[in-house]
This record gives C-alpha cells, sequence and structure tokens, in this order.
C-alpha cells in the first residue's frame, strides 16, 4: 500500500506491504466552508456570547488585532480583512496588527508578505481612494522593556505582557482550534499567552512542574494548569474579542468561531475534538507519524508534536518514526537544540530539566521530547537533517523510512502492530480504555 505523509509542502510517499498488521488513523474529513469569508462575516456579526464586533467598536478605540506566526497555518488574508470590514469606521492609525511571536524568532519581511498578503502588509486602498497603513509589532518576549507587568496569576507566575496590546482598548484575537500537546487545544488565549507575552511568564506557564502535570495534555483545558493559566492571563488583559477557526488536511477553513473568549473557544474546541480525535482499541508496536506537513514541520522543535502524538498510542518499549521537513534546522535559534547537546541521554535531559530551580527557555520541548523518549526509541526522516544533527538531538536518524520499519519488524516480529499517522498531529490518536475523551 502508498500511504502519503503530510511533509513539507510537497507530502511523502511510503510503499508498505499490504499483508503486514497496519492500522492508518486520519481525522474525520470536513470539507471547507463553500463561502468561507461570507462564514467568518456572519461570525463577527453574530457572534457567541456577545455583541456583533462592530458595535463593540467605538471611532475612538484603540484597537490590537493580533495574528500568529509562520509556524501555524492560519489563513490571516482571510481573517484579518474580514474583521478591518467591519471597522471601516475606526481611522487605520487607531489599529495595530501585532504578530504573536512568543518566544519565538521574528518574522522576515518575506514571511509576513506570504502571511498577510501585500495589500495587508504595505497598505491598502481604502473608501476615500487614499493608502490606509496599520502598523505591524511583533512581539519581543526578550525585551522587558517593551513589556509591562501585570501582577502575578493564581500560581504564581509573572505576567509581562506587551505594553503597546495591553494599552488597546480592544483586542481582537485571530488563530485557529487543534488539539495541543500540553495546553490542550490551541487557539483562544494562546494568542496572549505566549503568543503576545514576555519571557518569565511563558517560562512559568511552561515550567517543569506544569508540563509533568499529567493534565497538561491534547485536549484536556479545565483541569490543565497550563491551559487554566492562559485563559487567566488573558483575562487580565480586558475586553477581548476572539475569532478562531478549525482547518481541514487542505488548510481549508471548516468552522468559524467568534465573540466572547470562552464561548467561542469553548464551541472551537468541542468541534476540533469530534474531528481530531480518534480512539484506538490498543497500542502499537510501531506508529509511523509526520508533523502535518508545511509550516508546522519547519523545524524539529516544532516537530515534538508529531512525536507526541504518535507517542499517545506507541506501547511502552516501541518505537516512533516522524518523517519531519525541518527546512528551518533545529532550529539555531532558542535553546531547544542547546539543551539536546548538553546531555547524552534522555534521562539526564529530563533529570536536568526538572532540577528545582532549572529555567530555560524551550526546556518544555526538550522536557516532553525526553518523556517521550524513556517510553519510546524515536527515528527522524528529514531531507534537512543530517545524521549527525539528529544524533545530536538524542534522536535516531531513519535514511528510509521501508527499510527502517522492515528492520523494526524482524527485530520484535512479523507479527508486530503498526500505526501510521499521515497527518501527524492534526490526528490525535488515544487508547479507548484511557477515558481520554
Amino acid at each position: 500500500m502508498i500511504v502519503h505523509l503530510a511533509y513539507g509542502k510537497t507530502g511523502l510517499e511510503v510503499e508498505l506491504p499490504d499483508d503486514w498488521n497496519i492500522t492508518i488513523i486520519e481525522p474525520k474529513y470536513l470539507h471547507g466552508l463553500p463561502e468561507p469569508r461570507r462564514a467568518v462575516t456572519e461570525a463577527l456579526r453574530s457572534p457567541l456570547g456577545a455583541a456583533p464586533l462592530r458595535e463593540q467598536v467605538k471611532a475612538t478605540d484603540r484597537v490590537g488585532i493580533v495574528f500568529s506566526d509562520i509556524t501555524r497555518a492560519t489563513p490571516h488574508s482571510l481573517l484579518i480583512p474580514a474583521v478591518l470590514d467591519e471597522l471601516t469606521h475606526v481611522p487605520p492609525e487607531n489599529i495595530t496588527l501585532f504578530n504573536a511571536l512568543g518566544t519565538h524568532r521574528p518574522n522576515t519581511e518575506t514571511e509576513l508578505l506570504g502571511m498577510l498578503s501585500d495589500e495587508l502588509y504595505n497598505g491598502y486602498a481604502n473608501t476615500r481612494g487614499k493608502r490606509a497603513y496599520h502598523r505591524i509589532v511583533q512581539n519581543n518576549a526578550f525585551d522587558l522593556a517593551t513589556q509591562v507587568h501585570l501582577g502575578v496569576t493564581s500560581r504564581g507566575h509573572d505576567i509581562w505582557l506587551n505594553r503597546e496590546l495591553v494599552e488597546c482598548d480592544i483586542k481582537i484575537l485571530t488563530g485557529f482550534i487543534e488539539p495541543h500537546f500540553f495546553a490542550g487545544f490551541s487557539g483562544g488565549g494562546k494568542a496572549i499567552m505566549p503568543g503576545m507575552a514576555g519571557q518569565p511568564t511563558v517560562l512559568g506557564n511552561h515550567d517543569a512542574a506544569m508540563i509533568s502535570n499529567p493534565h497538561a495534555t491534547w485536549g484536556v483545558t479545565w483541569g490543565n494548569p497550563i491551559w487554566e493559566e492562559v485563559r487567566e492571563v488573558a483575562l487580565q488583559t480586558g475586553r477581548l474579542f476572539l475569532l478562531n477557526v478549525t482547518l481541514n488536511r487542505d488548510r481549508q477553513v471548516t468552522g468559524v468561531f467568534a465573540g466572547e473568549i470562552d464561548a467561542a473557544h469553548a464551541a472551537g474546541c468541542a468541534f476540533a475534538r469530534e474531528t481530531a480525535m480518534v480512539a484506538v482499541p490498543h497500542p502499537f508496536d510501531i506508529v509511523i507519524t509526520s508533523n502535518s506537513g508545511y509550516p508546522l514541520d519547519l523545524n524539529l522543535y516544532q516537530s515534538v508534536k508529531g512525536m507526541s502524538a504518535a507517542a499517545q498510542v506507541v506501547r511502552g518499549g516501541g518505537t516512533i518514526i516522524i518523517a519531519a521537513d525541518c527546512w528551518n534546522g533545529i532550529p539555531e535559534h532558542g535553546m531547544y537544540g542547546k539543551l539536546l547537546l548538553q546531555a547524552r541521554s534522555p534521562q539526564e535531559l529530563l533529570e536536568r530539566v526538572c532540577t528545582p530551580g532549572f529555567l530555560e527557555q524551550d526546556q518544555w520541548q526538550a522536557q516532553t521530547q525526553a518523556q517521550i523518549q524513556l517510553k519510546a526509541e524515536v527515528y527522524v526522516y528529514s531531507r534537512n537533517l543530517s545524521h549527525e544533527q539528529i544524533r545530536s538531538a538524542l534522536l535516531i536518524p531513519c535514511r528510509q523510512i521501508e527499510a527502517t520499519v522492515d528492520e523494526l519488524r524482524k527485530r520484535c516480529s512479523s507479527q508486530a502492530t503498526i500505526c501510521v499517522l499521515p497527518e501527524g498531529p492534526l490526528t490525535i490518536p488515544y487508547i479507548e480504555s484511557s477515558g481520554m475523551r
């Protein structure tokens, strides 16, 4: 059989014998909405738990529109123009577009152009025939001069948020909702935290104790300390309006959820749960996964998400094989790669990260990877990472997926059970008896 894995922009074909014991798990496919722009406009005019967006915003208001960075597939060129069409009574100079980087690197001009379109990035012709411009601010989590301190959370973590965003009278949070490996679901308040937060706030929310909590996992919101604190921080910022969408594997919009942050996000999470989370009867010996292709598989750091999805259904002592393009490398920026280099084994890495008082950027990704590796060995197939780079990340290089699976079958038994997640973390499998739903 030919299995098509989501890999980079082109995909990857893997040929596996028909007589192997293979289970393919994919999310329920929903066709894209026939008129997504109309659906977004209708959602903005009939939002959940709130008045229409236009009625909420005065002409004198300072408006902040928050959008996600290059690592997310959010359809900005659909969502932001629809929002702006509802705000024609607000002068363009009162509107700022905020790129929610969290602790990621700044996006390049080329990336911003691709994400936002030339019209949004360079201005557009307004109804008066003039060129209208909106400022674009990229969050700098590492410069606390650009942030403002808003106290501490109920869990004792400092709240630092982008000063210019906090000063806006209303914050419109855009994004898309899918299951998230430790925040439960993406979207919602994540646009603000970690998106527009300062590094101390991100480090606190993602510290070892929070990441280790058994409820900090796929598909869990209430009871998940990370998600609950994200929500708490977002609500500290004043007036909010949420505009989130769900997407299918073709990056088409399948649902639109707008309005009061709790109502809209809950509706979107329920929708995503029904399409993305799939029960299986038993764990598997081998799980082949991807990182859902471009843009999420841009580097190894992001690809931990695909490993985590596979880890939900691999047996203890089993094997995960992930195919990820990693055109952006490990990457070079951040501390993830450095933390891996400083450890001789996943166990040593985990012990270091969990040492009392240890707090380092990107430790959450390294910690998650180490936790996965204590359960199963992990192979990485990537055309953009050398075998040396993969080994330096404490992982095992895979030259060819078919050959690796064949060798693994010989090692454990010809009856080895194999699971394939062609779309990686767009599908979240779980063991039926676990009660994860």
